[in-house]
């Protein structure tokens, strides 16, 4: 009998979403007999196994990494320190850093597997997507797996409903939906299907204060977040999207606040601005309509576009409640139906049960996985 393959987890960034897997792998890891943390860092500080044979306290992690006086591991120094264990190595990367979505075609030509939700190493570089798409199994026979569900929708079953689809040989052509739950909240609010909504200004603030959005709004309202998932799903249905910059993308930013210095400057001048999506609103209105910001993928007319669109009131789009995604896939088989995926597409919790979905089916591909009890 073939010796049992010991697979090693290294986690790079433990805020935010990173603390809540690291909190949802104390309830998973402890399943499998022979997988084990062994790296976790942020920005300024690393804790790491003296040895391979040992693995890191999923109890006091936290407290261990404050304490710990090693300083980050570069991507180069941490492909290097891979190589001193032949332990499968499964790297979980939290963070949003380009420097190490830059790096991903190194590890999966180690045959390290990556799991990850950075949106940047999927949606930035043309050139670099398809390094790491080359350099990751099955494309590399001899690379590490790849998995990045949470890259878009956070937890929702985007990617790999996508994903059946090709490869089961389904004809993709158009996705459409509300990819981001900020301005899901936003206009459910602003422009519900009943009642007339507050005003525009407001619903951002109550948006930012209920913490669905950024610090600054404006990250949110440029259009950018929902423009970088786009560009993923239309790479996976085989349009060479360059950029974001590719294609139009609506912003919410009015011209005149686009130069202010703060995002509390921004929300001090943004009720001068109300005006203008009342105007918005009213338009759909006056066609038993609401707004909804969407993005959309037209397959057969190599098309991609981010912004407002009117919808009927019974469109499954327009009855959205509180900050949910939907995505809607349009397909040969599907017909005028679509397949719909629809739920929670933001969070720090639904977010990290997307990333810790991916380490179990890594922890399965690497052929080393067995359940205790």
């Amino acid at each position: 009998m073939a010796q049992e393959k010991k697979v090693s987890i290294a986690v790079v960034g433990a805020g935010g979403v990173g603390r809540c897997f690291l909190q949802q792998c104390s309830q998973i890891l402890p399943q499998y007999s022979n997988v084990s943390l062994v790296f976790i860092s942020r920005s300024n500080r690393s804790l790491r196994v003296p040895t391979w044979n040992h693995e890191l306290s999923l109890e006091t992690w936290e407290k261990d990494l404050v304490a710990s006086a090693d300083p980050a591991l570069s991507p180069q120094e941490l492909l290097d320190w891979f190589g001193s264990t032949e332990n499968e190595i499964i790297l979980v990367d939290n963070t949003s850093s380009q420097d190490i979505a830059g790096f991903y075609p190194n590890f999966l030509k180690d045959k390290i597997t990556v799991v990850t939700p950075n949106k940047k190493a999927f949606s930035s570089d043309l050139d670099l997507w398809k390094r790491i798409v080359d350099s990751a199994y099955p494309n590399n026979p001899d690379g590490g797996f790849l998995y990045h569900e949470a890259s878009v929708g956070a937890g929702l079953p985007i990617i790999s409903t996508l994903k059946d689809l090709l490869e089961t040989g389904d004809e993709v052509q158009k996705i459409e939906g509300i990819f981001s739950g900020t301005m899901s909240f936003l206009f459910n609010n602003f422009a519900p299907l009943e009642g007339e909504g507050g005003k525009w200004s407001d619903e951002v603030s109550k948006a930012k204060d209920a913490g669905y959005t950024e610090p600054d709004p404006r990250d949110d309202l440029n259009g950018v977040d929902v423009a970088r998932k786009l560009v993923i799903l239309a790479r996976m249905v085989g349009l060479q999207i360059e950029s974001t910059s590719a294609f139009p993308v609506q912003s919410l930013i009015p011209t005149e606040l686009e130069s202010c210095t703060s995002g509390d400057e921004f929300m001090e001048k943004l009720p001068a601005f109300d005006d203008e999506m009342e105007k918005v609103k009213a338009k759909a209105e006056e066609k038993g309509k609401v707004v909804r910001f969407v993005g959309s993928i037209d397959v057969g007319r190599k098309a991609v576009e981010v912004g407002l669109k009117e919808f009927d009131k019974g469109h499954a789009i327009a009855g959205l409640k509180g900050s949910d995604n939907i995505i809607s896939f349009y397909t040969k088989r599907y017909g005028s139906n679509p397949l719909i995926v629809q739920g929670a597409g933001a969070g720090g919790e639904v977010t990290a049960m997307g990333v810790s979905a991916d380490m179990i089916k890594a922890i399965k591909d690497c052929h080393g996985w067995k359940r205790v009890g």
